[in-house]
């Protein structure tokens, strides 16, 4: 097969210099057993194109066809070398012409251009008005314009050839002008214009404005700054990099950035910086990296922090070509101290659809940007929260149980002061039983637990609860029905001095007051529900110490209404509250307002 190739390929070089009739069957046998044989074959094959080439250039139309057979022998893996540079040479030339046609043509009438493969004399007389004896090369340049564009986005895939064209900016920037006429009404031209941005840039002094670090990066098959954004990431951040701040990169993101393709697992791609240019102008990722400013002599990017968060697909936009990044050295501390010095401040540069900056703003209040996990630590894990402790001398804003009752027992602390809604002059509350209390009296009416309104809360279930909770013992001791909730009986009035503190082991004693005592204000107050006290079945002793709660469950802040940490909590009209029951045991009827 090698011998073969070899044969036809010299049959190609021959009827090309002689421009013999049988030239198209010889490149088609070329075509046919170029993919059968070795790399190196082909290489040979192209040293031997490069002069015949450059020979056969006057000849447009076999010039052309060598062309696309030279780009078809490097999309097989044969290097472009000189054959690559002959072919853009030559595109330089005949594009010229092209563009000339096209403007010639709107000169003349215009309307729509004629395919490449479909001009001949008519439209080669009507150009003549406006371009004389340039007519005959204008045409042939429109004539060979498709060939030589297909050709030219094979060189361009080289390495090397892209090295070459970068060392001569005059050439580039007349090529990349001529390429872009083309491409307004060749589509072709579009990826031969973006390979030419390709080869524009491949390197770059990064600095990133966390760390205030400075990098010299070597990059190429760099399609977008997508592309360069995933690499700086790998290349920069965490110990596999140079332990800068930040996500590492999915290593399959990394992967199909250079060599590999997208993983459809993982193809989403997270953005770690803003790309700005060291002017103080934005870049952005949809950019090349040929927008990267020149300052002094070098393009400088800037890291800054997201002003937005962005995402996007993984991958090269131009996936026959390998891209790679590697970190060539690191600035000197000053050097990188006196490049932040002349730099744009901090924020000053946005993505342009970020929130703008207002009355120096910096975003340090706005909320967290995932509420919803937010949310489910703070109804999973009511314990410890980063809050502050309430105020002491202040009332409580909020209960502490939102599923309280309004008819719950009287705290085993029985501590009245101003701060809990009782007065100076306020009488005791009803006494635990046990507490030398006569069992036989019949207890005389006591003032309300709550005081009147407005802390008074006769509301259904489903309205408004009291600004205060009860412990959750006492709900349910409350919610197992009135046999287990003993009667009320005068309470002790507190002594100033000694009373006890919500957190004492043990209530202060008291004496009861004189069975038939009743206050002074006691006709005044609001009504509270009476209940008959039940007769106990063992002797009356002191009420069992509550569950010991968690460490400084008391001293943490209430949760806000209407959250709870049970895991039966609902709404009250979905879970209503036990029954209200009179002195007979009966349950009143609902439009009934007794008792409260």
């Amino acid at each position: 097969m090698t011998d073969e190739f070899r044969a036809a390929f010299q049959r190609v070089l021959d009827t090309a210099a002689s421009q013999a009739p049988d030239f198209p069957d010889a490149v088609h046998d070329v075509f046919r057993l170029s993919s059968h044989v070795p790399t190196d074959e082909l290489a040979i094959a192209m040293e031997a194109l490069t002069p015949v080439l450059s020979d056969c250039e006057p000849a447009a139309g076999i010039a052309a066809d060598l062309a696309v057979l030279a780009g078809a022998l490097v999309e097989s893996g044969a290097p472009a070398g000189e054959v690559g540079l002959e072919v853009l040479r030559q595109l330089g030339r005949y594009g010229q012409a092209a563009v000339a046609f096209m403007h010639a043509w709107d000169k003349t009438g215009g309307g729509p251009l004629p395919g490449p493969t479909e001009v001949g004399e008519a439209e080669e007389a009507r150009v003549e008005e406006v371009l004389g004896e340039n007519a005959p090369l204008a045409t042939v340049g429109w004539w060979t314009s498709l060939r030589y564009g297909l050709a030219a986005k094979a060189m361009l895939g080289d390495a090397e050839v892209r090295s070459a064209v970068r060392a001569d900016a005059s050439a580039l920037d007349g090529l990349g002008q001529i390429v872009q006429a083309l491409s307004t009404h060749l589509s072709e031209f579009r990826e031969v214009g973006e390979l030419l941005r390709m080869a524009e840039a491949d390197t770059a002094l990064v600095l990133e404005r966390a760390s205030q670090r400075g990098f010299r990066v070597r990059f190429d098959g760099i399609g977008d700054n997508f592309q360069l954004h995933t690499l700086l990431a790998d290349a920069l951040i965490g110990k596999e990099g140079r332990m800068l701040a930040g996500t590492r990169p999915d290593p399959r993101w990394t992967a199909a950035c250079l060599d590999a393709s997208a993983d459809p697992l993982a193809d989403v791609v997270e953005g770690e910086w803003d790309l700005v240019g060291g002017d103080g102008t934005w870049v952005g990722n949809e950019a090349v990296p040929g927008d990267i400013p020149v300052v002094d002599g070098e393009r400088v990017l800037v890291l800054e922090a997201q002003s937005l968060s962005h995402s996007w697909r993984a991958g090269r936009r131009h996936p026959h070509i390998p891209g790679s990044l590697s970190v060539v050295s690191e600035l000197p501390y000053d050097q990188a101290q006196a490049w932040w010095a002349r730099l744009h401040p901090a924020g000053s540069v946005r993505h342009p659809l970020a929130t703008p900056i207002e009355h120096d703003d910096t975003g340090a209040h706005r909320p967290p940007r995932h509420f919803g996990v937010a949310a489910h630590f703070a109804e999973v894990d009511s314990g410890p929260m980063p809050a502050p402790f309430p105020d002491p001398d202040l009332a409580p804003e909020y209960a502490e149980h939102p599923e309280r009752t309004e008819y719950a027992e009287y705290p085993e602390y029985p501590e009245h002061t101003e701060h809990s809604g009782y007065g100076a002059d306020d009488e005791p509350g009803p006494a635990w039983p046990g507490l030398g209390v006569d069992d036989g009296a019949t207890p005389a009416p006591a003032a309300p637990v709550f005081p009147p309104e407005p802390l008074q809360d006769d509301a259904p279930a489903g309205g408004p609860q009291q600004p205060w909770g009860v412990p959750q013992e006492f709900l349910e001791e409350l919610a197992r029905g009135p046999e287990s909730v003993p009667g009320p009986a005068p309470a002790p009035e507190p002594d100033p001095e000694t009373a006890a503190h919500p957190w004492a082991d043990d209530p202060l004693p008291h004496v009861a007051p004189f069975p038939g005592f009743v206050p002074n204000h006691a006709a005044e107050a609001p009504p509270f529900p009476e209940s008959s006290p039940v007769p106990p079945e063992e002797p009356l002793a002191r009420p069992a110490a509550p569950a010991p709660l968690a460490p400084g469950a008391r001293l943490l802040p209430p949760m806000p209404p209407g959250v709870s940490d049970s895991s039966t909590w609902a709404p009250d009209w979905k879970w209503p509250l036990p029954p209200r029951h009179g002195r007979d045991g009966s349950v009143p009827d609902a439009g009934s307002t007794d008792g409260g």
